[in-house]
């Protein structure tokens, strides 16, 4: 499944994407999504930006896992709808064995809505790519 609609920027450490809270939106019910499926759209984007790198580095992408977040803080029960949400996404560390952590946020025109820190790990040269062949 995929959530995000758009990137909008990415660098060397960090990618902001966006998605417009639609009727029609995977999770949307009574007007709104709710808070929890922010933490996916900031996988997602982590996702994103990993792919990114990849291509970058002329590369094929990886399967990545979310391993988890110690704390994830939205101050609204929901995401309304009609609300554009730009998912910002930094790499803080990553280790030689692709595990890796991201400070991750979620704005929307009135500022931060959503954060967390996200723990994820990249799939190594041994295990499957997304293509599913091997590297």
């Amino acid at each position: 499944m995929v959530l995000l609609d758009q990137v909008v920027a990415a660098d060397a450490d960090s990618l902001c994407a966006e998605v417009r809270v639609r009727a029609d939106s995977l999770f949307c019910l009574d007007g709104g999504i709710g808070a929890w499926v922010g933490l996916e759209y900031m996988a997602q984007a982590i996702g994103a930006y990993a792919g990114y790198r990849a291509r970058l580095r002329g590369e094929p992408i990886r399967i990545g896992y979310l391993l988890g977040t110690r704390h994830y803080d939205c101050k609204r029960p929901r995401f309304v709808l009609g609300t554009l949400l730009k998912i910002h996404v930094k790499r803080v560390w990553q280790s030689e064995n692709d595990l890796a952590s991201f400070d991750c946020r979620i704005d929307d025109e009135s500022g931060e809505l959503a954060s967390a820190n996200v723990t994820v790990f990249q799939a190594g040269d041994d295990d499957k790519t997304l293509n599913g062949s091997s590297s």
